[in-house]
């Protein structure tokens, strides 16, 4: 793989760097979530942690856009959502050149200009220097982007050679032929041409040699003979007849012999009363499957814009005959006779109405059929269209169902939902329609843009919406759809009556579903974002992979390909009705299954989130929230306040690392409230969460008053481990507020954590006792009882208290003068924090190591790096300066001091411009540049006691 900029190669990077470009480009202009992303590139491999990814990302971005300005948003390759896309023109790539150019030669050579056909496909397959993403032979992303530019490339071969024979050249051509049919032997229609070619060449005994060879080749490999076209190409070389002579200069089909059909041509397609919006990349992407499939079936849930695409993309074709517009949505029986019936009537057959009949009328033909609406028959209209692709070569299909035939060679196309600047320009299209002089401000597009997001970019439900208009406000409308169903009606009288309201096209779907699939419908329902096949399961208390299968099949529910393992989303449109369809009892079982799933999924994080795994936990539990807001919200509905609180403590270290804590207080407030007496244990887990995140935003009497509660409590309930962490949290906050004498509080605290048995929690206690013994001045003591404190929590595992106490060494030795010593340590921990992604810690890390620059003579380092505090921190809503009031203040001063005010300025714009991962890393090669770091990570914790290597 190589890429060009101005007509240089530019460098791609290794091979896992060129691997995410690739999954980029294989997935041809789609999103590929982050998490898709890391699946695909890395294959079976670890996966990394995102900070991996973002750096390959950026490498990238600079390779592809050169002159991009620091601070621009990309135009490449850009973040979209929740994850990454290429942007790039067709002509871009030479994949969908190629693609584009194919189909263009393709085009040409059935309109009857093999001049210009050759042209173009020999431009085409110059672009070819190799097999197709041979460098990721074995990542299973690649497999089906090779296998459709393989057979593209076969199509458009042959598409050459059919256009050399067609001007005659057909010595010319033979010994490529030849060639071809040795490398692809399985190929008719080569046999077929390269036939032609000899016979044409005055060499029938060859010609026959190769249909013979031909024959045996396929009864060999595949046990089958010869298809129709072969054999009828085999009698007229026998008989010499005409048929198989050059063609007068007509227009011809994919081969170059055949008279005329003398088929009937004519279309039925209605015109669409209003434009298409939207919808340019999905109309292409449709084109071409129809060039490279002949049969592709839309797919999506009701309302999605099906028949409106598929109308959209028949109209553009511009076959000599058709295409036939099929109806099915009115028939309710599914007869396969009845299927016949509806397409003989399309077609205006009137003599007999039988798959049979129809085969014989579009034998000789090349045409479009189009079904719409095939959901309810599928078994019927599966049969008819098989046994119509079997015998007539010059048909194509396009189908619009909710869920796909299922016929081998199917090509399936799930029409996505509209942007949200699609779908607000949509919506207001159809309000300024339905509201004549109404000229909309620049607020009702924002809105507009929020209901559709809201609306989950259903086509059919934003018409609904917009139609509203003519008696709500727009902002009315975004308020009213809390009750959907009964707002969006009133759809025009003209169209179906499935389209006249939303939920009429909801149960459209729904009566199809068997009632196993019903009852996981109504369970998945609860979820309030992805999820996989496990958390399905527990939802349902019951394995449901073919109830999921069906529900994927019936658009229902959307699996996420490339997610490993799989991964599946319903819309909100959905969700709603599927909750409104349940029973009571059965929704509030299905809700307390989920509260159930969460409060496991957040426990089990819990318990990783300090350990070498934090990264992997912090990245499941940020996946999981919207999951957690709803199992908080529905708790406290059914005021289960027990287990509100229990989910409240498990959550206490992601909500304190990520700097969630406003959130983190609000549910944690709710769920005390809402249990004012009992339950100790749960209750003193809760009240060390409230604690630790009021210390984070700075109110430390509550915080001391949060965990002077949660001690007494955990001693009514016997958690020793909590009771010491409430005295040593009581004593800490009550120290920092100026409580004098606190050490001594603190030490019973660690003598308690060491009776508890827990190395941690006695790593932890060590770390709050050096914490107070320095705010008492004792510096020398501090430092060592915080060394000590790092050793066991690395001992332990524990990184969260190592990197705290670290933080707490670094402000001792700033305090004795050795800010090298200091800067040593904060460089070591942050990229621990960094890959960790603890928000919070890195922050604060980050902060004080800032200050450790500037006293050590680096001061634009020093403010480059507190630009990105201030920066991140006020994208998170978290500032260090509130949680160390006195430190934090005066370590921004000694960055604000060693800088001249224009060249600080300076240094904090670019600090706020640049990543965490990008200031790390730079700070880093600075460093090792100067001798001071090894960029390797040996001896990443300078400040343990060297004495004792064996605690690493």
């Amino acid at each position: 793989m190589t890429a060009t900029v101005d007509g240089r190669e530019v460098a791609l990077g290794g091979p896992r760097q060129r691997a995410v470009l690739a999954v980029l480009v294989a997935a041809r202009g789609r999103l590929v979530t982050q998490e898709s992303l890391i699946a695909q590139a890395w294959d079976e491999r670890r996966p990394p942690s995102p900070a991996t990814l973002h750096s390959y990302v950026a490498a990238l971005r600079r390779a592809l856009e050169p002159g991009r300005e620091a601070g621009r948003t990309a135009g490449v390759l850009v973040r979209e959502h929740i994850g990454y896309a290429l942007r790039t023109s067709r002509h871009a790539l030479d994949a969908e050149r190629f693609t584009v150019l194919a189909a263009r030669g393709e085009e040409l050579l059935r309109g009857g200009d093999p001049e210009r056909a050759a042209i173009v496909l020999g431009e085409a397959l110059s672009l070819w220097r190799g097999p197709a993403y041979a460098e990721f032979e074995g990542h299973a992303f690649a497999a089906p982007e090779t296998a459709r530019l393989h057979g593209l490339r076969l199509s458009a071969q042959e598409d050459l050679f059919a256009a050399e024979l067609a001007r005659g050249r057909h010595a010319a051509v033979i010994g490529d032929l030849e060639k071809h049919t040795a490398e692809e032997p399985l190929s008719e229609r080569g046999w077929e041409l390269l036939t032609l070619a000899l016979y044409r060449s005055g060499r029938q005994a060859d010609a026959l040699a190769a249909l013979r060879t031909a024959r045996r080749m396929l009864a060999e490999e595949l046990g089958i003979d010869p298809g129709p076209s072969l054999r009828r190409l085999e009698a007229a070389v026998l008989a010499q007849d005409e048929t198989a002579a050059p063609p007068a200069p007509a227009p011809g089909g994919d081969l170059a012999y055949g008279a005329a059909t003398g088929a009937p041509r004519g279309r039925n397609l209605p015109f669409a009363l209003t434009g298409l919006v939207g919808r340019e990349e999905e109309r292409e992407r449709v084109a071409l499957l129809l060039q490279e499939h002949r049969l592709v079936t839309l797919t999506g849930p009701g309302g999605i814009g099906k028949t409106r695409l598929m109308l959209e993309v028949a109209h553009a074709r511009t076959d000599e005959d058709g295409p036939w517009l099929v109806e099915l949505a009115d028939l309710e029986e599914p007869d396969p006779q009845l299927v016949a019936v509806s397409v003989a009537d399309a077609l205006g057959i009137r003599d007999g109405a039988s798959a049979a009949r129809l085969a014989e009328v579009l034998g000789g033909r090349r045409t479009l059929l189009v079904l719409d609406n095939c959901e309810h028959l599928l078994q019927a209209a599966a049969g008819t269209v098989a046994h119509l692709l079997s015998r007539c070569g010059g048909l194509r299909v396009l189908v619009t169902s909710r869920e796909p035939l299922g016929i081998t060679g199917e090509a399936v196309y799930e029409v996505p939902p509209l942007s949200a600047e699609a779908g607000g320009e949509l919506f207001l299209a159809r309000a300024r329609a339905a509201t004549p002089g109404w000229v909309p401000q620049e607020s009702d597009a924002e809105v507009a843009e929020r209901i559709c997001q809201e609306l989950d970019g259903l086509p059919l439900a934003i018409e609904l919406a917009a139609a509203q208009c003519r008696v709500l406000s727009v902002e009315q409308i975004s308020t009213a759809l809390n009750d959907r169903f009964s707002v969006l009606v009133g759809g025009p009288g003209t169209g179906p009556a499935r389209h006249r309201a939303l939920r009429a096209a909801m149960e459209w779907s729904y009566r199809m579903l068997e009632r196993p699939e019903r009852e996981t419908f109504h369970r998945l329902s609860v979820f309030a974002g992805s999820f996989d096949l496990d958390a399905a399961t527990a939802i349902c208390g019951r394995p449901v992979l073919a109830e999921l299968a069906a529900l994927v099949r019936k658009s229902l529910v959307t699996a996420e390909t490339g997610t490993t393992p799989r991964r599946y989303r319903m819309l909100e449109t959905l969700k709603e009705y599927g909750r409104k369809q349940a029973e009571p009892a059965e929704l509030a079982a299905a809700q307390a299954a989920h509260r159930s799933w969460v409060l496991a999924r957040a426990a089990a994080a819990a318990r990783w989130m300090e350990g070498p795994h934090a990264a992997r936990a912090t990245e499941q539990t940020t996946r999981d929230q919207p999951e957690v807001r709803v199992a908080f919200t529905s708790a406290l509905l059914a005021r289960d306040g027990a287990y509100a609180l229990q989910l409240g403590g498990a959550l206490m270290r992601f909500w304190y690392r990520s700097g969630h804590v406003a959130e983190g207080l609000g549910w944690l407030s709710a769920a005390l409230e809402l249990t004012p007496e009992g339950m100790p244990g749960p209750r003193a887990r809760a009240l060390i969460a409230t604690s630790a995140l009021n210390y984070l935003k700075g109110d430390f009497a509550t915080a001391a008053r949060a965990a002077a509660d949660a001690a007494r409590h955990a001693r009514d309930a016997g958690d020793t481990v909590i009771e010491a962490q409430g005295l040593s949290y009581r004593a800490l906050f009550e120290g920092m507020g100026g409580t004098p004498g606190t050490a001594r509080r603190a030490e019973a605290a660690v003598e308690l954590a060491r009776i508890s048995g827990e190395p941690w929690l006695e790593a932890e206690a060590l770390m709050v006792l050096g914490m107070l013994l320095r705010i008492d001045g004792e510096g020398e003591r501090a430092r060592e009882v915080l060394t000590h404190s790092v050793t066991l929590a690395v001992a332990c595992g524990h990184r969260f208290v190592q990197a705290s106490s670290s933080w707490l060494v670094m402000k001792s030795d700033l305090d004795l003068g050795r800010a090298e010593q200091a800067l040593t340590t904060g460089l070591a921990t942050l990229r621990d924090l960094e890959e960790d992604q603890d928000v919070t810690g890195w922050l604060v890390i980050a902060h004080t190591t800032a200050a450790a620059l500037a006293l050590a003579g680096h001061a634009e380092e020093g403010a480059v790096l507190l630009g990105v505090v201030e920066e991140r921190g006020a994208r998170v809503g978290f500032s260090p300066m509130l949680m160390d009031p006195v430190d934090g203040a005066r370590q921004s001063t000694q960055v604000h001091e060693a800088l001249e005010p224009r060249d600080l300025a300076r240094c904090l714009d670019r600090g706020g411009r640049m990543s965490p991962a990008e200031v790390t890393g730079m700070l880093t090669r600075s460093a090792a540049g100067r001798g001071e770091y090894d960029a390797a990570g040996a001896d990443r914790w300078p400040c343990r006691d060297s004495s004792s290597p064996a605690d690493l």
